[in-house]
């Protein structure tokens, strides 16, 4: 990993400036509170905040999404997303950073030692509820593994995962499948409480939301999710909310 992340979100931001003043620009910030944090099936930290802000203009979108454990833990996340879409396609890039409440090395980007991993992302959109997306790690210190003659490989950890949105009467539901179609070292693999080795379905989730009437004029979304991993023999059950 190195510094190039920085610097092509910085070039995207001087790109994007010029475009605000000549095409419809949309801005989105909020924020989610969460019983769990799990993230394609696997438990990341207890009860979490999670503020999201973003910028899209076109076809191009730039946004940053955190985490902060609340549970005890003093786990937090600071992710960074390029994206590009046009019609049901999308492409994009993720910077993600998660470390502990005291570890100060976010500006660390050496190959063997940065905290962050960097994503490319693809999806599609059917147009009739149906979405696939597939996501595989390209760079970051921890995407790796040794092979059986001790040599260390990159894993290119990938993920897949295809969803099914739906409503039944004032309730959204999104169906979800999701899986690691082979060896990875990214929350899936070795090294980790969360570990599989090659071909594993890791995430099979219910997602529920539905926004609550507070007063004539506000609502409140609220969700509750049940993910099974098969994988790790794993459940959970989340709630939350959103602002």
């Amino acid at each position: 990993m190195n510094k190039s992340c920085s610097i092509l979100f910085i070039t995207t931001m001087m790109f994007v400036a010029p475009l605000t003043s000549k095409a419809q620009v949309d801005y989105s910030l909020g924020a989610d509170i969460v019983s769990s944090y799990i993230w394609r099936g696997s438990h990341c930290a207890g009860t979490s905040i999670q503020p999201s802000m973003g910028l899209s203009v076109g076809g191009f979108s730039i946004g940053t999404w955190g985490s902060v454990d609340v549970g005890g833990f003093g786990l937090k996340e600071v992710d960074l997303t390029l994206g590009y879409s046009i019609g049901g396609f999308s492409i994009g890039l993720s910077d993600y950073w998660w470390n502990g409440e005291e570890a100060y090395d976010y500006f660390r980007f050496k190959k063997d030692s940065s905290s962050h991993m960097l994503e490319v992302n693809l999806g599609y959109e059917f147009g009739f509820g149906l979405s696939l997306s597939w996501n595989t790690m390209v760079a970051g210190a921890q995407d790796k593994y040794p092979d059986d003659d001790g040599d260390i490989q990159r894993a290119f950890s990938t993920y897949i995962e295809a969803g099914y949105s739906f409503s039944i009467k004032s309730i959204d539901l999104t169906a979800s499948l999701g899986f690691s179609p082979w060896k990875s070292d990214v929350m899936y693999t070795a090294g980790y409480a969360h570990a599989t080795d090659g071909f594993a379905i890791t995430n099979i989730s219910l997602l529920a939301s539905k926004e609550i009437s507070i007063t004539e004029r506000f609502s409140l979304p609220v969700f509750t999710q049940l993910t099974f991993n098969p994988a790790k023999e794993d459940v959970f059950l989340v709630f939350g909310f959103s602002f």
